[in-house]
This record gives structure tokens, C-alpha cells and sequence, in this order.
């Protein structure tokens, strides 16, 4: 079940968190992955190592995806020359720079906006010209439950969120004619370094407001990711599914 086998996958902001759980599940199911990120080439190189570990190929991209067009084009490129192809594309590189609205400067509703909601117009329209061709494609976009209901302090993320939710719908439309799906994951609250630094008194408060009482894993994320870039999820599209305990509720 579940099996990718013959795949390519391209996963960006892969060498740590979210992406770095995800690269790896698809890899344990047989596909192969290309390994964007940033700026942390040791972690990177650890990740492509654990996927080679796995039986798979692997291949790192440096790049920052919040540069627009041309640079998101050229990890596309980069893949593909690779690979001769993009099965699977997971916007997940992202970033935070938290403040209240009335305190939030420019720079940090630009740069949120840039990496978390640009990136990944960039990225999907430069990823949906092989796809087309092949007729086939699964692109997962990392939304958050963030997205879904708000959050103080977080207008930047929670609007690029909420975008990308949007970007996913209109993507799934555009592309479904051409054998290609789109969804987005929405994570609540999932234990990674930046939980694990907080006050257990807030880990606490947090979990209170999650119905299932506990913090979700990286795991949890990647194995949602997993179903979604396979053939048994090929009559799903254009959904946000929650990865976050009962947080969101609602049609």
C-alpha cells in the first residue's frame, strides 16, 4: 500500500522538520527525492545520506525559493536534469517572523509572504510544465491550521497560509485535466525543535487546545504526505486535510 516506487519526488526545505520527515517517508516507500534547501548543507547532506541509506537516490538542491521565478525555475530545472522528471512536488520550506499586527514591519510581512506563499506559486507553475507533459503529478502544499483560524501575532503566516489554501484550489482546477492533483496538509501542533524549547506550562496550555490532549509528530505529517502522493489518493484533490488533532473542525 502506498507504494512509490518509480517516483520522483521533490521536496523543498527537506533537510530539517516537516520536509526532512516527509523526504524520508517517500523514500521508505520507493521513491526517489531531490532535497531542497536553504542554507544548512550539513543537515541537507545527512538527510541525502539517510535516503541513499534507504536504497533510493537522492540529490540536494541549494536554493531559496522566495527569490521568485528564476530561482524556483532553476531547483525545477536542477530536479529534472537529475531525474528526467517531477513526479510529486511538497511546498514545505517556510518561515516565521512573528509580531503583533500593529508592530509588524515590512520586511517581516514581505519575507513571510515571499517564502511561504510565493514560493509556492513559483514553484507548482514551474513544476507543472513536466508534469503536463507526463500527465501525471501530485503536488502537496504545507498549509497550517494557522490558515484556518488565525492567530495572534501571526497575520503575515496565517495569511500566507490561508493563501496557499487558496493557490491549492485553484491549482487542483487548473491541473486535474491533466492527470495532475493538489492538496494541502494543514498541521497543527507538532512536536519539532521550536516545541521543544518551550515552557512545559505552555506545551501545556497548547495542549489543551487540541481535542486528542497531546502534541502530533513530524511523522504524523509525513505518513498524510505519503497517502497524498500515491495512486490510492488519485480521486483526491483540491482538499486541505488536517494533520492536527481535532484543532480545526469544520466543513
Amino acid at each position: 500500500m502506498f507504494d512509490l516506487t518509480g517516483r520522483v519526488a521533490l521536496v523543498t526545505g527537506g533537510s530539517r522538520g516537516l520536509g526532512r520527515a516527509i523526504a524520508l517517508a517517500f523514500a521508505g516507500q520507493g521513491a526517489d527525492v531531490a532535497v531542497n534547501y536553504l542554507g544548512n548543507a550539513e543537515a541537507a547532506d545527512e538527510v541525502a545520506g539517510q535516503i541513499r541509506g534507504l536504497g533510493r537516490q537522492a540529490m540536494l538542491i541549494q536554493g531559496d525559493t522566495s527569490l521568485g521565478r528564476e530561482a524556483c525555475e532553476a531547483i525545477v530545472n536542477a530536479a529534472v536534469a537529475e531525474f528526467s522528471k517531477v513526479d510529486i512536488l511538497v511546498n514545505n520550506a517556510g518561515i516565521t517572523r512573528d509580531n503583533l499586527m500593529l508592530r509588524m514591519d515590512a520586511d517581516d510581512w514581505e519575507s513571510v509572504l515571499d517564502t511561504n506563499l510565493s514560493g509556492p506559486f513559483w514553484m507548482t507553475r514551474a513544476t507543472a510544465r513536466p508534469m503536463m507533459k507526463a500527465r501525471y503529478g501530485r503536488i502537496i502544499n504545507m498549509s497550517s491550521a494557522a490558515g484556518r483560524m488565525g492567530n495572534a501575532g501571526q497575520a503575515n503566516y496565517a495569511s500566507a497560509k490561508a493563501g496557499l489554501i487558496g493557490l491549492t484550489k485553484s491549482t487542483a482546477r487548473e491541473l486535474a485535466s491533466r492527470g495532475i492533483t493538489c492538496n494541502a496538509l494543514a498541521p497543527g501542533l507538532i512536536e519539532t525543535d521550536l516545541t521543544a524549547d518551550l515552557p512545559p506550562a505552555a506545551t501545556e496550555a497548547l495542549k489543551t487546545m487540541t481535542p486528542l490532549g497531546y502534541l502530533g509528530s513530524v511523522d504524523d505529517v509525513a505518513a498524510a504526505a505519503v497517502y497524498l502522493a500515491s495512486d490510492e489518493a488519485r480521486y483526491v484533490t483540491g482538499q486541505v486535510i488536517g494533520v492536527d488533532g481535532g484543532m480545526v473542525m469544520g466543513a
